[in-house]
């Protein structure tokens, strides 16, 4: 199954980003520690060209912290791009960086003006509350479902910035597959336009696979089950998660399995390597190239 959602807000976000995009110093992109490749937007090294970029990893404290030290490395091989680690509450750790705004942006001529920082990230990334931290007021709506920001605003913060403030978008095909079940997974795309069984079992063959040892010490499993479906089947009876006739309830099982997974209470996870989105990336783009023969030869 592909997950595709983008909503006509998200169109107009991305003409209006697009648009002033050519004014900014620098920009700041908060993604998803656990999800870094999935939740960062590939529309933005286009719009952006070499405008200077802080990656925000932020939720550090639901990520596997020796993944996300992976991941910092990875993104700074760009020589524009720092990536810095953050979670909620964290007051100083994120006014610094806006400290490491003004020293990238330090070769610039600022003396005489604001410094122009947009700040992007898809929905349900934490951009919103990023923000209210920063500002030290509630200055952005924040919420638990994505796509809460709808419009473009302007916040002066300390220091002389002002900081543009961007709808969460997502882009029109979310590819490869796995991408999409990973934003899913994190909650990124709303649940009304997903399939939660199909999420979760997505999330229960890479559990099994990569934290079988969180599965074992959350769901006091003896054994670990073969697959993700006969995961699911075990919580359903532990759980006691039965429809009529004895059926295990799946979809309850969905639902607590994906929830548990978003809050922590599985541990710190990861859903993405490096390596992983490379192996990916590689086989997508093989896809691509046959299927490019393929009408070719038509």
């Amino acid at each position: 199954m592909a997950i595709n959602w983008f909503p006509g807000h998200m169109h107009k976000a991305r003409k209006e980003i697009k648009q002033i995009m050519p004014q900014m110093d620098l920009i700041i992109e908060v993604i998803d520690a656990r999800i870094p490749f999935s939740s960062e937007n590939p529309l933005v090294p286009a719009l952006r060209g070499d405008t200077p970029v802080i990656k925000v990893l932020n939720k550090r404290d639901l990520a596997d912290p020796a993944i996300t030290q992976r991941w910092q490395a990875h993104l700074e091989q760009d020589s524009h791009i720092r990536a810095v680690t953050l979670t909620h509450n964290q007051r100083a750790e994120a006014l610094a960086i806006l400290k490491l705004a003004r020293d990238m942006c330090a070769h610039r001529n600022l003396e005489r003006r604001a410094l122009r920082v947009m700040i992007l990230g898809i929905p349900n990334v934490g951009k919103s509350t990023l923000i209210n931290t920063l500002a030290g007021r509630s200055a952005a709506k924040t919420g638990n479902e994505p796509a809460v920001t709808r419009a473009q605003q302007v916040i002066k913060l300390p220091d002389n910035i002002l900081l543009y403030d961007t709808p969460g978008f997502l882009w029109p095909k979310l590819s490869p597959a796995a991408c999409g079940y990973r934003l899913a997974v994190t909650g990124a795309i709303r649940s009304a336009v997903i399939e939660f069984d199909d999420v979760a079992l997505f999330a229960s063959d890479y559990l099994l696979k990569a934290y079988p040892e969180a599965l074992q010490a959350r769901y006091k499993l003896d054994t670990l089950p073969v697959d993700g479906l006969a995961l699911m089947d075990t919580i359903a009876a532990q759980r006691n998660f039965y429809s009529r006739g004895g059926v295990p309830d799946l979809h309850k099982v969905s639902e607590v399995l994906i929830n548990e997974l978003r809050s922590g209470k599985l541990g710190a996870i990861s859903l993405e390597t490096p390596e992983m989105v490379a192996e990916e990336a590689a086989a997508a783009a093989k896809e691509q190239a046959q299927k490019h023969d393929e009408d070719s030869q038509r």
